[in-house]
């Protein structure tokens, strides 16, 4: 097997996340309602009273299920509808990892997105002459949203931070691309 094609898996593992999470709780749900199912069947058996409902009328209800109003019919339908689409787009996708790839030839490095967002913070707040604490930024998969407030009575030029922001960018060399924007908020910060 070739290194790059070993790298790439790592790479997809690294920032893709499986659907676990989602097919535990799905399973679980199922468990629960066959057994549920089984203990109300055993009830009936028994002749006890039943927890909620007997097999019976159950079935009885779902036959009856014209005398429901229509459009509560309808309304179940939709619902029903739209779980089913989206747990079938969710079974296809997968889900991502908040984590980027630096661009090597040598290695898999994978680099969280708490990272890079504490690096252009520290960057952003340094072309701004700011303290760190007032610079938030945010890293989501392909934007990287620099939130300065400025302390009161100073100006903050943006074309320097968004060209430092953009500097550190481009010599991260992540990948998916990052691009970024900065919010300079219009209330300063006193004593900043």
């Amino acid at each position: 097997m070739s290194t790059k094609s070993t790298y790439s898996r790592i790479a997809r593992r690294e920032t893709h996340s499986p659907r676990s999470v989602l097919a535990i709780i799905l399973a679980v749900i199922l468990i629960l309602a066959a057994a549920y199912a089984v203990i109300e069947i055993i009830l009936a058996i028994a002749r006890p009273k039943p927890l909620l409902v007997t097999p019976g009328n159950a079935a009885k209800g779902l036959v009856g299920a014209n005398t429901i109003p229509v459009w509560i019919l309808i309304v179940a339908g939709i619902i029903l509808a739209i779980i089913g689409i989206w747990l079938i787009i969710a079974s296809f996708t997968s889900g991502r990892r908040a984590r980027h790839l630096i661009q090597t030839d040598r290695a898999v490095t994978v680099i969280d997105n708490e990272v890079i967002a504490s690096a252009l913070a520290r960057h952003a707040s340094y072309a701004a002459n700011t303290d760190p604490d007032n610079t938030r930024v945010s890293v989501t998969h392909n934007r990287a949203v620099v939130e300065m407030t400025p302390a009161t009575g100073r100006d903050v030029d943006k074309s320097r931070i968004q060209e430092a922001v953009n500097e550190q960018l481009a010599a991260y060399d992540v990948s998916p691309k990052l691009r970024s924007k900065i919010d300079i908020k219009k209330t300063g910060k006193v004593g900043a």
